[in-house]
């Protein structure tokens, strides 16, 4: 298979949040290697390595733009100039306070109030790049397609080669995969603290397009590109 690219915001490297997001998951996404953990009051090492597994493979992140492919007629460069040039049409978005919650079965850190242009930025990802990406073929629908998936989510799929865009856009960053209640309630009071004192002393602007690469199928993403929006 050849490699996959994504669209995601994430916090610029060395910044408060990124070193929190870093240090949750146990991973460096950009210089694609293991860092040291941190530790969680009564919870095992391995129980947190665990649960962290999933979302430590894409690094901290929150999706703009889902995995996919490019078609043959474009390469890495066109994408990154296509996204240069998309990025200096967007503005920079305060996300106000973030805190974490359960999404379905799993941990995230979400905007509390979800300021209205943050949806407006993805849906332009979404859309302005589509005409790059490679179709899924039947077989990538059969995978992708659950019994969970109502009419309108087949037809973003099939449309976008995603489902949780445009109206079921949720700005998110995974914390955890898959956990049960007791974890979940662990991980919330573990990252408390920290997301309070970081919503006041440094609060997150979306400010940057970041382009990651899935070199292979099921390698871990990497972080390879910002852009910068203009303030």
């Amino acid at each position: 298979m050849t490699a996959r690219y994504a669209i995601y915001f994430a916090p610029a490297l060395q910044s408060p949040w990124w070193q929190f997001g870093t240090q949750w998951l146990g991973r460096d996404e950009h210089l694609d290697r293991l860092v040291p953990q941190t530790t969680v009051p009564q919870m095992s090492a391995q129980d947190l390595q665990r649960m962290t597994s999933h979302p430590r493979r894409y690094g901290f992140h929150a999706t703009l733009k889902a995995p996919f492919g490019l078609r043959d007629n474009y390469g890495e460069d066109d994408l990154r100039a296509r996204m240069q040039a998309l990025a200096r049409t967007l503005r920079p978005v305060a996300l106000g306070p973030l805190q974490a919650t359960a999404l379905g079965n799993f941990v995230a850190l979400v905007p509390i109030a979800p300021p209205q242009a943050l949806a407006a930025l993805a849906n332009a990802c979404v859309t302005e790049l589509d005409d790059m990406r490679r179709p899924l073929t039947d077989d990538d629908l059969a995978r992708r397609s659950s019994d969970t998936l109502d009419a309108r989510g087949l037809e973003l799929l099939h449309h976008y080669g995603y489902p949780l865009v445009m109206e079921r856009f949720q700005f998110h960053f995974s914390l955890t995969g898959p956990v049960t209640a007791p974890y979940t309630q662990q991980v919330l009071m573990a990252v408390h603290n920290s997301v309070a004192q970081l919503n006041a002393s440094a609060p997150l602007v979306l400010d940057r397009l970041c382009l990651f690469v899935e070199p292979a199928s099921g390698k871990a993403l990497v972080r390879i590109a910002d852009m910068e929006l203009p303030a």
